[in-house]
């Protein structure tokens, strides 16, 4: 199948048209760069936890694809945490936040780890006493918000800020969407229709190829699933929800293993195996999962590039941390 499909390669290299069920990634553009430069330093800021040693980088580490590359998390007194970390690269195109949805968007999402006893296990209380404490973010939140007030709503909303600009523009497919043939070769190009004429667009489209939807994990053969997560039901309460979970974005996946909300999926190559078989009811040979997975590795994008920010220095008023248990 896969070698008379490249057979007719040189006329599927087709000038893209509208009907791509996939579009590019369009590059950030931030409105207000003093609260980007704030939810930066919040982002990669430890004190935000009770231990003092956990940020949001540590579990969306942006050297790592925006995840942390590990089955679960673990937080705070080595808390193993019940489900895989999803990437927050490009997360702002998400049409929900966490993998059942229970955070509209990422303003709510970034508050849930400061107060969750097995992440960063602070209170938002404490959060905002934290930083009030440290007279270069009191003056900094004054600077961005022209206001002394600091709470919840202004740390969340700096985070949200941040993260709204990583988004990673200009992979490779990107480029042959925009009528550059040559940005993809021939196998991957043979991957791209085999995952549009397989199904696999159904779930995965649109500018993060995923994202956008809830999806049932197991369609024709059940998941095997050893971990408590119920999925969408556990938001809306209906049975008919359980095992739904959202359709987590292809962009960057060959940094942002392992794969699934259980990371039960080491490779690439065992998730596209697993998904074929699970929800389109297609057992791909060996060939056609290689350049399936040649397609996934040209969806790699330009990551966010900055300087580390440099936080502001305690003061002796600064509560101090929790050290984690022994």
């Amino acid at each position: 199948m896969l070698v008379g499909l490249v057979a007719f390669l040189p006329a599927l290299a087709f000038a893209v048209t509208p009907s791509e069920p996939i579009q590019p990634i369009k590059v950030a553009k931030p409105a207000n760069p003093k609260l980007v430069s704030l939810g930066q330093k919040l982002y990669f800021d430890p004190r935000l936890s009770k231990s003092g040693f956990i940020s949001c980088n540590s579990c969306h580490n942006l050297s790592m694809g925006g995840t942390d590359n590990l089955r679960t998390s673990i937080g705070h007194n080595w808390t193993k945490g019940p489900i895989n970390s999803p990437t927050v690269l490009n997360s702002s195109l998400n049409v929900a936040q966490f993998w059942d949805g229970r955070a509209a968007d990422l303003k709510e999402q970034a508050g849930g780890p400061i107060a969750n006893p097995g992440e960063m296990a602070f209170t938002h209380k404490l959060a905002v006493d934290m930083l009030k404490s440290i007279p270069g973010y009191v003056t900094e939140f004054k600077n961005t918000f022209n206001s002394d007030k600091i709470t919840i709503e202004e740390v969340t909303l700096a985070i949200a800020a941040f993260e709204e600009t990583l988004v990673t523009p200009n992979s490779r497919f990107d480029k042959w969407l925009r009528g550059d043939k040559k940005a993809i070769n021939k196998q991957e190009l043979a991957g791209y229709h085999l995952f549009k004429n397989s199904g696999c667009v159904a779930c995965h489209n649109g500018p993060a190829v995923g994202g956008n939807s809830f999806q049932k994990m197991g369609v024709v053969e059940p998941y095997k699933d050893d971990s408590a997560a119920q999925g969408r039901s556990a938001v809306t309460g209906k049975d008919s929800d359980r095992f739904n979970f959202k359709v987590p974005t292809l962009r960057n996946v060959e940094l942002t293993y392992p794969y699934f909300h259980d990371g039960g999926a080491a490779t690439l190559t065992e998730a596209v195996d697993i998904m074929g078989r699970l929800q389109l009811g297609k057992k791909f040979s060996q060939e056609e999962n290689a350049s399936i997975v040649a397609f996934l590795k040209t969806l790699t994008g330009e990551q966010p590039s900055f300087k580390l920010p440099q936080l502001p220095p305690s003061s002796d008023k600064t509560p101090r941390p929790e050290p984690f248990a022994k």
